[in-house]
């Protein structure tokens, strides 16, 4: 399998994820105070929001690599 074929199921996968789940979250650790030993720190939830045009957009670039990107003249 060629990386052209990979990168365009993935991109085909990573597209119908995120029309799936439409967003995701992650935690983030920062640290706002530090006095010596005593370390102040604090966790983050953060959410991004997938928008839907991104999400169809990585499945016809994906369909379109996996359609013409194998294809050597």
């Amino acid at each position: 399998m060629n990386t052209t074929r990979i990168i365009a199921i993935v991109l085909i996968i990573g597209g119908a994820l995120g029309l799936i789940y439409g967003s995701f979250s992650y935690t983030r650790d920062t640290t706002p105070v530090k006095l010596g030993p005593v370390e102040l720190s604090v966790k983050k939830q953060e959410t991004v929001n997938v928008p839907m045009w991104a999400g169809v957009g990585a499945i016809v670039v994906g369909g379109l690599l996996l359609g013409f990107g194998s294809k050597r003249t």
